[in-house]
């Protein structure tokens, strides 16, 4: 039995409001049941998201950081662990079922970027020094520590968590052996600064978006280029793979979050959006598509929102 090629065409969009300022990041937990908000306004929010969209949203607030949300991840393992990283210097880990804080530590600087080793067993963080942080999560506490003299954007693991990767603002990726972090290769990936990176979930290529515009897919096995995602015109800014690998979202400050598909690299569909975007993710079980960006009203004030595209429209 053939699958049906997947439509993205006729699918509804909804709207999710509850931040006071920007939506920096959004992420979807293991199960594909909650997504959470990281926002400007210093919270992050748990929104219950039914995947047809039925039902009125329930959300928490999570309140503590008394700076920017920058990023968050949540537990690989746990459909109710999820981890932030703020400004104001802390890492905190927090159940989305009570909304409480269970742990926090202070790192050096100001955080922007956080991820999960896929075991669930290590958190990585970088800060706006370039300083990357591995955390133990059972112990929250800091096992390794690393300084690098050039621009640090994103980090990631690979699926088996063996390979850890770096997008530099010199249009590398660092790609390091996990745990020594020995550098293995240097990919010399755009002609500008590489800005983010997601990893393929069935565990075969990496993709990376550049401030060339251009987004990149490689292959992990023999770390080569394979093809370019051309629809974009201004700097990526957010990319990611859905659930079966077949498709990737990217976005900019393009009027519009492109989806393409990998093997082909052609566009399949473009989701229109009004404002740069700062995070696109797809949902771990389903075609929908979280994104969050800059978008403001009409009297030019921060709307704080995040919109989900993918529900079959009734």
């Amino acid at each position: 039995m053939e699958e049906t090629p997947v439509s993205f065409k006729n699918l509804g969009i909804r709207e999710f409001q509850g931040h006071k300022k920007k939506v920096h990041s959004v992420a979807w937990n293991c199960s594909g049941t909650k997504l959470a908000s990281g926002s400007v306004d210093h919270t992050a929010r748990v929104w219950n998201i039914d995947a047809h969209g039925h039902g009125k949203v329930k959300d928490i607030e999570l309140k503590g950081h008394t700076d920017s949300v920058d990023q968050l991840c949540w537990d690989p393992k746990h459909t109710d662990l999820l981890a932030t990283a703020a400004g104001d210097k802390t890492v905190r880990l927090w159940d989305a079922r009570s909304g409480k804080c269970s742990q926090q530590v202070e790192l050096s600087g100001e955080n922007i970027n956080i991820t999960y080793k896929p075991d669930g067993t290590h958190l990585a963080v970088g800060n706006k020094e370039d300083e990357l942080t591995i955390l133990d999560v059972r112990k929250f506490k800091p096992i390794h520590r690393r300084k690098f003299n050039y621009e640090v954007n994103e980090i990631a693991w690979n699926t088996t968590g063996e390979l850890f990767f770096l997008t530099t603002g010199n249009g590398t990726v660092e790609v390091l052996a996990y745990p020594s972090l020995k550098i293995l290769h240097t990919l010399v990936a755009h002609t500008a600064g590489c800005y983010c990176i997601a990893i393929d979930p069935i565990g075969r290529y990496f993709a990376v978006g550049s401030a060339d515009s251009l987004v990149s897919l490689w292959g992990i096995s023999e770390m080569l280029c394979v093809r370019t995602f051309t629809k974009l015109e201004w700097p990526v800014r957010t990319i990611s793979f859905n659930h079966t690998g077949e498709f990737i979202a990217s976005a900019s400050e393009d009027p519009f979050i492109d989806i393409s598909n990998v093997q082909t690299g052609r566009s399949v569909h473009q989701i229109p959006c009004k404002a740069a975007m700062n995070s696109v993710e797809w949902n771990p079980k389903h075609n929908l598509l979280a994104y969050a960006g800059d978008d403001k009203n009409k009297y030019q004030a921060d709307e704080g929102v995040f919109r989900i595209f993918g529900f079959e429209s009734t």
